[in-house]
């Protein structure tokens, strides 16, 4: 899906590097571009990746405005929703950050236009990366509440993506609700989509996807990416509500979920029952600690 968005130069070059190990793709305008690899960053050259800024690729308004295009099928209106949010869901899972220049009508927020810097962002399915965890996750057909943190970029969303998988395969009539707001979870696996007991809200902000998800699909485990301070309300109500939460956050280890005090009422409700860290500098959703209620570690 990512060569789709990119002009032959750019494809020529990737084509030199093994896909499944891409992970970024930065775009900045009249800059040589930077390719994510294997978690960490290259120039991009036209034989591959290099080290030498004098090889790299050179983005030019063209690349940019090719990847726009595709991306929106040449109508960038249709899209306007999601890039006054900063990004672009594209088809596979990827999505597209953005940046340039905010227009506003009074204090709303209307479109950026001049977009000069892109960070495509690559999604790949690591099966079973989250199967060492699920005896810690689910226990006699229940799930635990579960929060999976990692800073940016090291699998938050594969994990909770092969997370789905696993608790389909092991509860074969558990109905899941994915709450998949940038349209990553499960654009890039089809197989969640297909199976009968998934529902799958995409597009969908966190608020109507949980205030209405829960009163008309009656979900057993509702599983989204990436929430915020403004999120935690909807996640109790639906914990109260019977309804158990997976859900991933931005954090660097297991004291920043104590430091944040955006993140402080989670502690103090103890809305979750598992805090899951993944690590920067390790593979795709791979685990390096398992925390209770109390953030007690349990498993390695």
């Amino acid at each position: 899906m990512l060569l789709d968005l990119l002009n032959s130069e750019i494809k020529n070059a990737i084509n030199n590097i093994d896909y499944n190990s891409i992970t970024e793709l930065r775009l900045r305008l009249n800059s040589p571009i930077i390719i994510g690899v294997c978690g960490q960053y290259h120039y991009l050259a036209n034989y591959g990746i290099t080290e030498n800024v004098g090889s790299a690729i050179i983005c030019r308004q063209s690349t940019i405005d090719r990847v726009i295009e595709v991306a929106s099928n040449n109508c960038l209106y249709t899209i306007n929703d999601q890039i006054i949010n900063g990004y672009i869901a594209y088809k596979g899972g990827v999505r597209i950050g953005v940046a340039g220049d905010f227009v506003y009508n009074g204090d709303k927020l209307v479109t950026i236009k001049n977009i000069n810097s892109l960070n495509i962002r690559v999604p790949h399915s690591v099966n079973n990366c989250s199967l060492s965890t699920y005896q810690y996750i689910a226990s006699n057909n229940k799930i635990y509440n579960t929060l999976v943190l990692s800073p940016a970029g090291a699998g938050k969303t594969t994990y909770i993506r092969d997370l789905a998988k696993q608790m389909l395969k092991h509860n074969k009539y558990i109905n899941l609700l994915i709450v998949d707001e940038r349209c990553e979870i499960t654009g890039v696996n089809d197989r969640i989509s297909n199976i009968p007991t998934c529902d799958i809200l995409t597009n969908c902000n966190k608020k109507y996807a949980f205030d209405n998800g829960i009163r008309s699909l009656r979900p057993d485990v509702i599983i989204t990416d990436e929430i915020g301070s403004g999120d935690i309300d909807y996640i109790a109500n639906a914990i109260t509500s019977g309804v158990s939460v997976i859900a991933t956050v931005h954090a660097s280890n297991i004291n920043d979920i104590r430091c944040k005090p955006q993140l402080s009422k989670i502690l103090e409700n103890k809305l979750f029952d598992r805090y899951i860290l993944l690590g920067a500098n390790s593979k795709p959703g791979e685990m390096l600690g398992i925390y209770n209620e109390n953030l007690e570690c349990i498993g390695i």
